[in-house]
């Protein structure tokens, strides 16, 4: 801060400042959160022209082991300006001004970090000045209150830091540089959420109406900042967030989709175009009536197919295991209910009668139809429904309607037909 202001001007005719700012505007401020994938947590922050990188590595075992405390982490603070970020390359290393921002920073962090939750541990908290504007101790708190948030560490809330100054005898919030350089007082302060202050300095001389106005400035300036740091959080782990949710989705779906391809669509087949409001008047006679076509189509499809393969010899698009007996058909359809089940027996052992009603006396035809129909029941045991018409080469009388055969079989028999 210096006190020469000789032909400096900080305010246009328009009570405007030189980067075209209102007396109590703070400058524009750009925010990436997690930009160093080695550190546990790290942000990159712009206000104005300053650009700091900030890391957070930690909590991790304390090293020397002197400095290890037995109830609480060790909180290490390193503010750091590049010989590069400033107009005269400033000396490489650190100097008493890093040094006493070092210690003030991790000051302010100290009454907000749960560091009694990592005994023996240490946290390190590295800044970097990429690029001067004055404002970098501000600047580099609001990056490292990101960047332990971003590393998991926890807290009581953020840290948000700002300055206020004086310059041509007015209170003015967020310093430039040539304020800075030639301005009256500077007054930066870190507080948290609540309003509470960690950090406050001052440079320069201030009237106490005017330190109670430049406080007052700063604070208000303070949750501006606040406002920005909860944006960039939002939008960091918000995207992250719906990511994740839509992986989720498309896993359900994908879970909907296999389930759909177990089971038969007789939606087309049937009238069950019934709404969320007309579903508590479905009646029983509507569900019998849905079944008895549902057991019809079945029916009427399973004949077409053993009448192509007796004839063409084809090979439908069912399951049919033929060789399991000697010149018999084996036709396997699951996940159908019970009742339908029986309903679909009685009809097909009608259609087969009327076949062999049509054939010549003196036939010697062999007709052997046998169904395999695997179902559950509502205690969830399998069935199996074997349904056969046997003629024989022999002069015996053909049997009427076949024979009903109900059996019970576990899951290994199940898997070992399929096969």
């Amino acid at each position: 801060m210096s006190s020469n202001q000789t032909d400096v001007i900080f305010f246009d005719e328009n009570g405007l400042r030189t980067d075209q700012r209102k007396p109590d505007e703070i400058r524009p401020m750009k925010i990436k959160i997690g930009v160093l994938s080695r550190a546990n947590g790290s942000c990159y922050l712009e206000w104005g022209a300053n650009k700091v990188i900030a890391a957070v590595y930690g909590p991790r075992e304390a090293h020397p082991r002197r400095m290890q405390l037995a109830g609480k982490a060790v909180i290490r603070y390193r503010y750091n300006m590049q010989s590069f970020s400033v107009e005269d390359r400033a000396r490489p290393g650190p100097s008493r001004r890093s040094s006493e921002i070092s210690k003030v920073s991790r000051e302010a962090f100290e009454p907000v970090i749960f560091s009694d939750a990592y005994p023996k541990a240490a946290i390190d908290i590295f800044v970097e000045v990429l690029q001067a504007d004055a404002g970098t101790r501000t600047a580099a708190i609001n990056a490292a209150s990101l960047a332990l948030v971003d590393a998991g560490i926890p807290m009581r809330g953020l840290i948000s830091a700002c300055a206020a100054g004086k310059v041509g005898g007015k209170i003015v919030l967020d310093l430039n540089k040539p304020e800075d350089n030639y301005g009256e007082a500077d007054l930066p302060i870190a507080m948290t959420e609540d309003g509470k202050i960690t950090l406050i300095q001052m440079d320069g001389h201030l009237t106490p109406s005017e330190f109670e106005e430049a406080l007052e400035l700063v604070q208000k300036g303070c949750r501006q900042v606040l406002e920005i740091q909860k944006a960039a959080l939002m939008e960091k782990y918000a995207s992250v967030m719906g990511d994740e949710e839509e992986e989720v989705e498309i896993e359900e779906e994908t879970d909907d989709e296999e389930e759909d391809e177990d089971f038969t669509d007789f939606s087309n087949d049937a009238e069950s175009d019934v709404s969320e409001e007309e579903f508590d008047e479905v009646t029983d006679e509507m569900v019998e009536a849905f079944v008895s076509r549902v057991s019809e189509n079945l029916a009427k499809d399973i004949s077409a197919i053993i009448r192509e393969y007796e004839i063409g010899g084809s090979d439908p698009d069912v399951d049919l295991a033929d060789g399991l007996f000697d010149g018999d058909i084996d036709i396997c359809i699951r996940d159908a209910d019970l009742k339908e089940i029986n309903e679909l027996i009685a009809e097909i052992g009608d259609e087969d009668d009327d076949f062999d009603s049509d054939d010549e006396e003196g036939d010697d035809d062999e007709e052997t139809d046998i169904f395999v129909i695997e179902a559950d029941d509502e205690d969830g045991k399998s069935y199996g429904y074997e349904k056969t018409d046997n003629v024989d080469d022999s002069d015996d009388e053909e049997e009427e309607g076949g024979e009903e055969e109900e059996f019970e079989y576990d899951d290994e028999e199940d898997e070992d037909e399929e096969e």
